[in-house]
């Protein structure tokens, strides 16, 4: 597999080895790992092993582990988050994986800058720890429901707040989990966000959005109506080409990974059908698979 940028999706890491072998047949070229809040009691060295067996001889990598929870406070099923992080960053190579994944957490119900100064603490040791080991730490944009007021989840949704993250912890190995769908439920226009910002992401997630400009305009965005759907790419309103041409124009060589099960038509019994349309989707937008040049 000799393109640089590769096409994947989602797995959960508790059940990495039951599923890739059901799924990798449909050509996902990559397969990024998630945890929710822990790890739990799984051996990450064992399942590294296994998933490896399956993986490395098909050519197919394991692009980013990540774990979604709240390493901020630590607080209720977040007890075990933060010694998650750096029990996945201590293992993300066993995976053949250079990114570890997920959110910032936030002081719960707290403005994001009132957040920045434990941020600062806790992701300057994880980024020194991840540096030791080769690892990029990589923030996902969801807001989780949140907004700069209020939440507790997530401050890296907005760039304003990535600004103040950069700021109070500019190593070079933290990034951006980027994708146009949660910056598209905001509003915000994706693409030239992802002009400014390309250096900064080190990893993609293939989510698009739908928004209906219709009840916008109508009924604004505080009424009962929903105006935004989370949608499955080759579904939604972004171009993929553009983005992956920014991409390509920024360096970028990583992967985008489909994270699926959010498509309000393509879910249930249809969610691998709308998964595989995005993958072959994704495959046209970067131009299809790698054609080596005459000699």
């Amino acid at each position: 597999m000799n393109n640089p940028l590769r096409i994947g999706t989602l797995v959960g890491g508790h059940d990495a080895v039951r599923v890739i072998p059901q799924i990798m047949k449909h050509g996902f070229e990559s397969f990024n790992l998630t945890f929710w809040q822990t790890t739990g009691d799984l051996d990450l060295a064992e399942t590294a092993k296994r998933v490896r067996e399956i993986v490395d001889e098909q050519g197919i990598i394991i692009s980013a582990v990540s774990v979604f929870g709240n390493p901020l406070t630590g607080a209720g099923d977040n007890a075990d988050t933060l010694a998650s992080w750096e029990r996945v960053i201590d293992h993300a190579q066993l995976f053949g994986a250079n990114i570890v994944s997920g959110f910032t957490g936030r002081l719960t119900d707290q403005p994001i800058d009132q957040s920045i100064p434990r941020f600062k603490e806790v992701f300057g040791e994880l980024a020194r720890r991840a540096a030791d080991r080769g690892v990029r730490i990589a923030f996902e944009n969801c807001d989780m429901g949140g907004t700069w007021q209020t939440g507790d989840w997530n401050i890296a949704h907005n760039p304003t707040a990535w600004e103040m993250m950069f700021d109070a912890v500019p190593d070079e190995n933290i990034g951006l989990e980027w994708e146009p769908c949660h910056q598209m439920s905001s509003l915000i226009d994706p693409i030239p966000q992802l002009r400014k910002w390309a250096p900064k992401v080190f990893h993609v997630h293939g989510k698009d959005a739908t928004i209906a400009w219709d009840i916008v305009k109508e009924y604004g965005v505080h009424g009962p109506r929903e105006f935004v759907w989370h949608r499955t790419p080759g579904f939604g309103d972004t171009n993929w080409s553009d983005i992956i041409t920014i991409l390509r124009q920024n360096g970028y060589q990583g992967t985008i990974d489909i994270e699926g099960w959010h498509d309000p038509v393509y879910k249930d019994e249809l969610e691998m059908t709308g998964q595989v349309h995005a993958l072959n989707y994704l495959k046209q937008c970067r131009g299809g698979d790698f054609v080596p040049n005459p000699v």
